[in-house]
């Protein structure tokens, strides 16, 4: 039986969220990243809905979610998801989970609306601010300056998108076809727009902020919730990056290394991180 989540819109004032529902229960929001949408969630989703209400929104300016012009730095698009959250599910806490740009927006949504994150999932990324300054693997994450480029990267990559996108899509994960043909063309279906180039890049032009609100936040606080971290172990995985940035901020944080596995965990290892949110969940 296929799998068909519902899609809704909602009016947030400055944008419009795009985001699905499937499921029953208590709510977990899933935040995906970059170059991706809601779609990234497609193989645990139809699992998790079995037991829970589960939101996956198309963030700010990305999939069919509206562009505007402003607001990329994460605690802005946090807010975006507390409101979104509040709309749904008005008073409720929820569990989040984060991957990518995600994970940022995901640790913002804890950090800066306390009670809405009952427990945090973050997966392949680390935290900005979090005092490491790994965040971009001193250039190994080559993208990041370079999408940092006022202008240059949409004058370079418009016409190529095809070419550009891909090439993330196959070497930053670890399991081949884990991103195949059908998930591509969806992927491509909103990233070919201009409009989608502009806001893409627009994550990473925002990056110094994100660093300075979270240094801010961290210089008296840690978060509180109990945090599950993981990065892959291959290809363009972060390793124990994950878990380290997290012990960074957080007080009550467990997670490790995902074997066989890049930078695309909800798509390279389903199974595994299934597994490892049933149980921490339901702690």
């Amino acid at each position: 039986m296929t799998f068909v989540p519902d899609h809704h819109h909602a009016d947030l004032g400055d944008v419009t969220l795009h985001y699905v529902t499937a499921g029953s229960g208590k709510p977990i929001v899933l935040l995906h990243g970059w170059p991706q949408t809601w779609y990234a969630w497609r193989k645990i989703m139809p699992e998790l809905a079995k037991d829970y209400f589960v939101i996956a929104p198309d963030l700010r300016g990305l999939g069919d979610s509206s562009r505007p012009l402003g607001g990329f730095d994460k605690k802005t698009i946090g807010a975006d998801i507390a409101k979104l959250l509040n709309l749904i599910r008005p008073g409720e806490d929820a569990f989040v989970v984060g991957h990518d740009w995600g994970g940022t927006v995901a640790f913002a949504l804890a950090a800066y609306h306390p009670g809405v994150v009952k427990k945090l999932t973050i997966l392949d990324v680390a935290i900005p601010g979090d005092g490491s300054g790994t965040f971009s693997q001193n250039g190994r994450r080559w993208h990041h300056a370079f999408h940092q480029t006022l202008d240059m990267p949409e004058q370079l990559i418009h016409g190529r998108e095809d070419v550009y996108y891909r090439w993330f899509y196959a070497n930053f994960g670890w399991v081949r076809d884990a991103i195949g043909e059908e998930e591509i063309v969806e992927y491509l279906r909103t990233y070919r727009d201009f409009s989608t180039l502009r806001t893409g890049m627009n994550y990473y032009r925002t990056l110094n902020q994100d660093v300075l609100d979270n240094e801010a936040f961290l210089k008296t606080q840690k978060l509180q919730m109990p945090i599950l971290a993981f990065g892959g172990a291959d290809a363009f995985g972060r390793g124990g990056e994950t878990l380290a940035s997290m012990q960074r901020v957080g007080t009550n944080v467990r997670g490790g290394i995902v074997q066989n596995c890049g930078h695309w965990i909800p798509e390279e290892q389903p199974e595994f991180l299934l597994k490892e949110l049933t149980v921490f969940f339901r702690e």
